[in-house]
């Protein structure tokens, strides 16, 4: 949970800059890139990821213009990421005008449960993690290169003098 806006806003300036960077890496036909016809589609993820920023926050009183709709699913790679960047950026600005330190300990109904204000901005940043990581995965299955995030990726080891780890 967090205990104060700054701490959330600089681990969120972080996260959301790493989404970025993967979603800045999509392209129109990846977005198609599926598993199974039973499971979502890289688009549809990348997509869910933008409007989470909104869902999750749904229920608190913070007020800003982001999707709050996760379908249908844009076919523009380019819109889902500007409209990730918008969205993040409504976010933090919501943040910093309308919430305080003390806000982060009020308690909002969010999926049956009591929850404070701080820990569902962990549960924020958590569920994004968890949707980048998928998305990573199709990225590779769609032939993009995925940019590294909590350390290089497979592609960037040479950049930092190493060798890449075997295969």
């Amino acid at each position: 949970m967090f205990q104060t806006l700054d701490h959330f806003l600089k681990s969120w300036e972080f996260e959301s800059d790493a989404t970025q960077k993967l979603l800045n890496s999509l392209t129109d036909e990846s977005l198609k890139q599926e598993i199974t016809l039973q499971n979502w589609t890289l688009g549809r993820i990348a997509w869910h990821t933008v409007a989470a920023i909104r869902i999750i926050t749904s229920n608190t009183d913070l007020t800003f213009h982001a999707p709050v709709e996760d379908y249908p699913v844009p076919t523009s790679a380019q819109y889902i990421a500007d409209s990730y960047h918008q969205a993040s950026y409504a976010f933090v600005q919501a943040l910093k005008t309308q919430w305080t330190d003390n806000t982060l300990q009020e308690r909002i109904n969010f999926i049956g449960q009591q929850l404070p204000n701080g820990s569902l901005l962990m549960f924020l940043i958590q569920h994004q993690n968890h949707h980048r990581g998928q998305m990573t995965v199709l990225m590779r299955q769609a032939g993009l290169i995925v940019p590294g995030i909590y350390g290089p990726a497979k592609e960037e080891w040479t950049k930092f003098g190493l060798e890449p780890p075997q295969v």
